[in-house]
């Protein structure tokens, strides 16, 4: 529990008192971090920075610098609302960083956590060949942070960002909008494939929802802040993924490959199609629960 904010404005001092103080705070608290930090101290750190109006790559002496009153208690609030109301920081701060870009969030989207970021920041090299992808569809865009990162990644594509949530699309649009990516980067309202009628993609990245329900009935206060259109999906957590297997194919070049996240539902999926040969990546940063599959395999395993 915070102590009075009067007594801390006058116990706390510098950055690094506060820094620490959130950290104390923040584990004492039982936060969960699970929104693009995983300790106590990044958060603490990210809050921090944000509030006082300082970049990330901040030299280490200013920590020692003093911080006035308002800034003290501009900063105590921000640490209030994270402990009692258990909103993630990014939503905070309206601030989340993918693939080395740094994006806009509210809770009109999940904040980006993917660890497709690390196929796309690689080309999605060796397993495609970035020369030959000319168009590319991110199915379930959210806030389009994979279909603008795709796009600095591969800037001789086009990439259609595809989300069935209005409410989403604005966020995404402010994201291709900050990121200058409108002549690269198209929105498009639809429920998965429903619209993209005549769509030809040689790559179509996906990360849609996947929680089970036994999963969401049980997940942290701060996951209570994301939409849960984008994080249920049924009893099995496949609803979707299932849909987009059966109908991925009619989509793709014929060289063209399916790049699909479905998190802790991975072993749900294998159990489901034991005969299918997903490829599932390993990743260099954590993550897991992402597969690949040819457009080959999926008109092969879904069409026999």
């Amino acid at each position: 529990m915070m102590k009075n904010p009067q007594d801390l404005m006058n116990e706390l001092s510098t950055l690094r008192d506060f820094v620490r103080y959130g950290v104390s705070l923040f584990n004492s608290e039982g936060l969960f971090f699970g929104h693009g930090a995983d300790n106590a101290l990044d958060e603490a750190s990210a809050l921090t920075l944000y509030a006082l109006h300082l970049p990330h790559d901040l030299p280490g002496h200013f920590m020692d610098a003093a911080l006035t009153s308002d800034e003290k208690s501009d900063l105590l609030d921000l640490f209030e609302r994270r402990v009692k109301d258990r909103i993630p920081a990014a939503y905070l701060i309206h601030e989340a960083w993918f693939a080395g870009h740094k994006f806009y969030v509210d809770d009109r989207v999940l904040v980006p956590r993917s660890p497709i970021a690390e196929l796309i920041n690689s080309q999605f090299e060796p397993w495609i060949n970035p020369d030959e992808v000319h168009d590319v569809l991110d199915l379930c865009t959210g806030s389009g942070c994979i279909a603008v990162a795709c796009a600095y990644a591969l800037p001789d594509a086009d990439v259609d960002a595809v989300d069935i949530s209005s409410d989403a699309l604005s966020v995404a649009e402010i994201n291709v909008d900050r990121h200058e990516m409108s002549d690269q980067v198209c929105l498009i309202k639809s429920d998965l494939f429903s619209e993209l009628t005549g769509k030809c993609y040689d790559l179509i990245v996906t990360n849609p929802p996947y929680v089970d329900a036994e999963e969401m009935s049980a997940l942290p206060d701060e996951f209570r802040h994301e939409p849960e259109l984008g994080l249920a999906s049924g009893n099995d957590g496949l609803d979707a993924i299932k849909t987009i297997l059966n109908q991925a194919a009619d989509y793709l070049t014929e060289d063209g490959v399916l790049v699909a996240e479905v998190g802790a539902s991975e072993d749900a999926l294998i159990e489901l199609y034991p005969d299918v040969p997903f490829f599932w990546f390993d990743f260099e940063q954590g993550g897991s629960g992402v597969f690949m599959l040819t457009r080959e395999h999926l008109l092969q395993y879904f069409r026999g």
